[in-house]
């Protein structure tokens, strides 16, 4: 018994010093105006100059708080040029790949967009300020909760949530204008492509170990693919 007290004092001041370094974390967070500061850095520095050009998309990219959409422990971190975990093994996309994908959907305002992978709801933020509709399925069921509550919070009123496998997609409010992938299936989902409206574009991350971001468009009934980038999405989970 007597090797229990120095034992437990030791846990005790280890953990005093976990706590002081997560309080000491957030207060060192930026606030405000740093906020603007570095989310216009981020567009300069990250997503400018990796070409990125559509006039709309940088617009939102600067609109929209990202850091609202990271973890508290984060906040430092929210304007990093990476992904930040956000809980069950799952993240919020690194900036560049979000303004990436969103331009490549060539969105002209009037679409209807389903997203597959809601995670902390940035992407869909980022779509509901330049399409009327968008609809975002998200398979993890605290996700869901949490994205709904601070979508709803942050006012946007054209953005439905749903808890679901997104292999399925959205069947009841098919055929969609525009399809974006947050997470990477083996293979592209059939029933996503037969959701996608004629004409349509759908963004997806493709692959396992080697992923590839891909653009699909449909005409005339047939898929057309091209290949754009290398990427490193996590995986799409199916339901059981």
């Amino acid at each position: 018994m007597r090797f229990m007290f120095p034992m437990f004092v030791i846990l005790l001041v280890l953990i005093s010093h976990k706590l002081m370094l997560a309080q000491d974390t957030v207060t060192s967070a930026p606030v405000g105006a740093d906020f603007r500061i570095l989310r216009e850095n981020m567009i300069k520095t990250q997503i400018e100059a990796r070409g990125v050009k559509d006039k709309a998309v940088l617009a939102v990219m600067r609109k929209v708080e990202r850091h609202k959409f990271v973890p508290q422990e984060l906040l430092h971190a929210a304007y990093a040029d990476m992904p930040l975990p956000i809980g069950r093994g799952q993240t919020i996309s690194q900036p560049y790949i979000v303004a990436l994908m969103t331009e490549l959907l060539q969105l002209k305002g009037k679409e209807k967009v389903l997203e597959i992978g809601t995670g902390s709801g940035y992407q869909a933020a980022i779509l509901a300020e330049l399409v009327k509709e968008v609809y975002t399925i998200e398979i993890l069921p605290e996700l869901v909760k949490r994205a709904e509550k601070l979508l709803k919070d942050l006012n946007y009123k054209n953005i439905r949530v749903k808890c679901g496998d997104g292999y399925a997609g959205w069947p009841e409010f098919s055929p969609f204008d525009v399809i974006i992938v947050t997470c990477a299936p083996e293979e592209i989902p059939s029933a996503l492509i037969e959701q996608l409206t004629e004409g349509g574009r759908m963004v997806i991350p493709v692959g396992v170990a080697h992923q590839e971001l891909k653009l699909l468009i449909k005409s005339g009934g047939k898929i057309q693919q091209k290949a754009i980038i290398p990427v490193r999405f996590v995986p799409m989970i199916k339901s059981k």
